[in-house]
């Protein structure tokens, strides 16, 4: 794999954070090297959040992701300001139910997956993010897939353990979109 250098982007309340602390640990349970970098404005919920993970085969240097390999863009403002620093041949990740305009780029691999609309009509209201957590699995890191029950284990807390079943139906869903 050697390294992966992702960035979730969105407002609070989507689970920008969550989706980044999944992926984060299901890199650990495949031994590897992980860097996991909140950051969120003062408001929090609604306010602006991202998320830059690190998945390594090597020591991770530092924890920032300045020119992401990959994006999840969960809305407009988070599309605009961050898919400038994509890496050319790189993958962004956008919900196209809140993103109505196209990357303006040629040099990257684009997946737009209705993901708000999809969660809304499969009753995941707030699942959005891992429908697109589901997608970038099948796209681009495979192997964390083979991990992705005992991750989700570990990041849902005991007293939210009902809703796994949830997660795990939401990262099928963005794991079967096609397009």
């Amino acid at each position: 794999m050697s390294t992966k250098n992702i960035l979730i982007a969105g407002f609070g309340g989507q689970g920008v954070l969550f989706a980044g602390k999944f992926l984060a640990y299901a890199g650990l349970l495949l031994d590897q090297q992980v860097s996991w970098l909140p950051s969120y404005g003062p408001e929090m919920r609604g306010g602006t959040a991202n998320c830059s993970v690190i998945l390594s085969d090597t020591a991770v240097g530092s924890p920032i992701v300045s020119a992401p390999d990959v994006l999840i863009a969960m809305n407009l403002p988070s599309f605009q300001k961050y898919q400038p620093a994509v890496q050319p041949g790189g993958v962004i990740l956008m919900d196209s139910t809140l993103i109505g305009e196209a990357p303006s780029r040629s040099d990257v691999t684009v997946y737009a997956v209705p993901a708000t609309q999809m969660a809304s009509d499969a009753g995941l209201t707030s699942l959005s993010n891992m429908i697109l957590v589901g997608k970038l699995l099948r796209e681009c890191l495979p192997a964390l897939d083979t991990v992705r029950d005992d991750a989700l284990r570990k990041v849902v807390p005991p007293k939210k353990a009902h809703l796994i079943e949830a997660n795990q139906r939401a990262i099928a869903l963005g794991s079967a979109f096609e397009g």
